[in-house]
């Protein structure tokens, strides 16, 4: 404000008190802040839902009242949290790439205003901010104001009700401000966000409207000549739409969230006295009938104003006046002109036309100080219906992170700005999921073992146990830098496991003989043979007795071969003393059948491992089943040992979060007869706070084998999908078969089909019991990328410089900084 008119005496704000501001003139205003539906979530019919409960709160509001919605957006730099020392190696590196990270943050404010009755209406020549005065003290009617706090409350209501809107009262501190932070009045006359420390800048009205050193300019919609010929409560957004499918946004989007700068976005309903609007339009009207004959102008006049009678009288429609402007700032006066043309484009998608404001901009602005909405120029508004101004009310706001501690870190699909995201825990907290088991479909090359590289490291550092079944190494480079267990086969160093080992605190408890009973039958006999009850009973004698043994001669190793031994020349004895006959159990015949895996034999190296040996307490362990999928020997005993891992992972780590994630090959697991445990396993590993993850590439891999089908997907309430544009023409069936809807399915679509080509990432759709439905992009830095990665060229780099530099960590480090410096150059 010019030094010749103090902001004190010029300032239309008389007091805040009782969560209410009072301006000078009598207004009396209630401020909310709202929390809106984040963006490119809702369905076409969530926003014709959302525009009717608009409409329903709004017509609550009572006569000389007004609705000012006001949407702030301010460009936000992301801070990178560098201070906790416990960050891990990767999750530094996250935080160093994403330090600065552009975006926009957005703020939402619903300002609700009681006019006195006996208030002079004001104009562009009739303002407070040229003449500012007390009103007189009778011009407050305590019954009127009684009417309109309940009229409030029950606009409060209605939207709260509605599931779209949260509305949250602003107190007095809130409005005012104090010593240590800015409220919201000081706020937007200095142009600060919520973060910024309370600053005082001087407003300029001459030569253009400057706070500060920002440069503002305005831009209305208040002529219905700039207005559109038809609104709605959505339209299209081409980017993310298909042939198939079409993308819905909030029609008022362009000049919201999808405008990439600060601004502030200002929406106006004033509700008159509909009588006298409905009087005043009547003599419009015949005025116009009269001096239709001089000019074909006024004749479409009078029909226009004709046709707004008569949907008002026989629709029973509510006219209202509106306003909406766009202001946005600038500290570079040289961007001014590419802002103006980012509005103009932005109003265009809305089929409207910017209209900059210059001589009336500061009289807009000072209308738009919470409180002061009343003193808006009513010369500057339209008149038009409850219905059509809605549709210019902007509907969404930005992504928003969890609170959670647990989860993973995506990125939003406008900006890439990081968030957190809670797919476990918090939905099944607020009754969306029922459990946490995923199923994660994604054809070759669309980032899939990507995401579930990122998602598993994610969860690992928050204390999961996890055990991965692979068919592809895609999880080799992630078990290394956390130093889990890697399993794997090949003909140097084949595949090592010792089921016979208990550590130190545990015991021979029930179910660890029966999975190793299990085993051994499993060795001993054929598919298709049977057991009878005397040989079960056998197995399990013998195991009771050899860790009696065991306990009683700690220098005996357990493991397959002392078993054996133990069997060979301590239990045989036994049975021959009691009389055992053969049909009851054939002790010769079991010993040579399991020679095989006895030192010696061909596979003695499969149950005597020596290392990696304490599997329950292991918090990261990869099977690597690629080399023997196809092994008749080898991959049923693999699946076992994988299987009584888990369960006993499942059932002995009591609060403990416990994942396991099989890839492709869930495919072979289910034909060696293992689909009962994996229908098992997703239907109970809820009940002891663990999640079963599937994840695969075709959806027909799921339809073969009909148990599964009906295991995984009807008892994976969280479902990922990643690019499906290959099977857009046949998408109908995977929809109905993950049973998505009409919105998720747009969504799915829409995946990778406007990514930011300055950026490196894919993006994936995440559905939560089809309740909340989104597409993230998973973007990470270079260090996360070398450590995911699938190619088989980087790997090998990546190996090469952990030789070179001892050490995994370093070796990545290594190579991302030379990455780094050859892209630069």
């Amino acid at each position: 404000m010019s030094p010749s008119l103090p902001l004190l005496q010029t300032f239309p704000i008389y007091k805040v008190e009782h969560d209410c501001i009072l301006s000078k003139q009598g207004d009396v205003t209630l401020a909310f802040e709202a929390t809106l539906p984040e963006i490119f979530t809702l369905s076409d019919q969530d926003y014709e839902a959302f525009h009717q409960v608009l409409v329903k709160a709004i017509k609550v509001l009572p006569k000389n009242s007004l609705f000012h919605k006001q949407d702030w957006f301010f460009s936000q730099k992301h801070r990178a949290d560098f201070e906790n020392a416990d960050l891990s190696f990767l999750t530094r590196s996250s935080e160093r790439f994403f330090n600065e990270r552009p975006s926009l943050e957005h703020t939402c404010y619903i300002m609700l205003t009681h006019k006195p009755v006996d208030r002079r209406p004001s104009s562009s020549l009739f303002s407070g901010l040229i003449r500012p005065h007390l009103v007189p003290a009778d011009a407050v009617n305590p019954a009127r104001i009684q009417e309109f706090l309940d009229s409030a409350g029950q606009f409060e209501r209605i939207l709260s009700d509605s599931g779209f809107v949260k509305l949250k009262r602003i107190d007095n501190d809130a409005l005012a401000g104090t010593r240590k932070k800015a409220g919201l009045l000081e706020r937007y006359c200095f142009l600060l966000s919520e973060k910024e420390t309370p600053v005082i800048r001087d407003i300029h009205f001459k030569d253009g409207l400057q706070i500060g050193d920002q440069h503002c300019q305005l831009f209305s919609l208040s002529d219905v000549e700039d207005l559109p010929s038809l609104c709605g409560s959505r339209i299209n957004y081409d980017k993310y739409s298909t042939d198939k499918t079409k993308f819905s946004v909030g029609f008022a989007s362009p000049v919201g969230q999808l405008l990439s700068c600060n601004h502030i976005y200002n929406q106006y309903i004033f509700m008159d006295d509909v009588n006298k609007t409905i009087k005043q339009l009547e003599s419009k009207r015949l005025r116009l009938q009269s001096l239709s004959t001089y000019s074909r102008e006024n004749a479409i006049s009078r029909d226009a104003t004709n046709d707004f009678l008569n949907e008002a009288i026989g629709e029973q429609r509510q006219p209202v006046k509106a306003h909406f402007n766009v202001m946005l700032w600038t500290d570079s006066k040289a961007e001014l002109k590419e802002l103006k043309t980012q509005v103009s484009s932005a109003l265009a998608q809305m089929d409207a036309v910017a209209r900059q404001e210059t001589d009336g901009a500061p009289q807009i602005f000072w209308a738009g100080i919470p409180g002061n909405e009343a003193d808006f120029p009513m010369n500057e508004t339209f008149d038009t219906f409850a219905e059509q101004a809605t549709c210019f009310l902007n509907l969404e706001t930005c992504y928003r992170s969890s609170i959670s501690p647990v989860g993973i870190r995506l990125g939003d699909r406008l900006t890439g700005k990081p968030v957190h995201v809670d797919i476990s825990d918090e939905p099944v907290k607020r009754g969306i999921c029922t459990n946490r088991n995923k199923f994660i479909l994604g054809p070759s090359g669309s980032g899939k073992s990507f995401f579930t590289n990122h998602m598993v490291r994610s969860y690992y550092e928050q204390g999961t146990h996890i055990v991965l079944v692979d068919v592809g190494h895609s999880y080799k480079g992630l078990c290394d830098l956390v130093g889990g267990y890697y399993f794997t086969y090949d003909e140097s160093n084949p595949i090592k496991f010792n089921p016979f080992f208990i550590s130190g605190a545990d015991t021979l408890d029930t179910e660890k003989k029966e999975s190793i009973k299990t085993l051994l039958l499993a060795l001993w006999k054929k598919d298709d043979e049977t057991f009878n009850r005397s040989e079960y009973v056998a197995l399990s004698i013998s195991l009771q007795l050899y860790y009696e043994r065991l306990g009683k001669s700690k220098n005996i190793f357990p493991c397959f071969n002392t078993y054996y031994e133990f069997l060979r020349d301590e239990f045989v004895p036994i049975l021959k003393a009691d009389k055992v006959k053969e049909k009851d159990f054939d002790a010769e015949n079991f010993l040579y059948v399991l020679r095989p895996y006895y030192k010696g034999g061909e596979f003695d190296y499969l149950l005597n491992a020596t290392k990696n040996l304490d599997l329950l307490r292991e918090r990261f362990i990869v099977f690597e089943l690629d080399n023997i999928k196809d092994h008749p020997i080898l991959f049923p005993v693999v699946t076992i040992i994988i299987m009584e891992v888990f369960i006993s992972k499942m059932r002995k780590l009591k609060g403990i979060r416990k994942m396991i994630l099989i890839e492709e090959a869930w495919k072979a697991i289910a034909k060696e007869g293992m689909a009962e445990y994996i229908k098992y396993l997703f239907k109970t590993v809820r009940k002891f706070y663990g999640e079963a993850i599937v994840v695969t590439q075709e959806v027909e891999d799921i339809i073969s084998s009909p148990i599964v089908k009906q295991a995984i997907i009807n008892n994976s309430d969280c479902k990922i999908l990643l690019d499906q544009s290959k099977y857009q023409n046949k998408f109908d069936q995977i929809q109905e078969l993950l049973g998505l809807t009409e919105k998720e399915k747009a969504l799915v679509l829409s995946i990778n089909k406007s990514n930011d080509p300055t950026r490196r990432y894919k993006e994936v759709f995440i559905s939560l019991g089809g309740v909340l439905s989104k597409v993230y992009a998973t973007e990470v830095s270079l260090e996360e990328y070398l450590a995911y990665t699938t190619e088989e060229s980087e790997k090998m780099k990546v190996q090469a410089y952990t030789k070179k530099y001892g050490d995994i960590r370093k070796g990545i480090a290594a190579l991302a900084h030379e990455l780094r410096v050859g892209h630069s150059v």
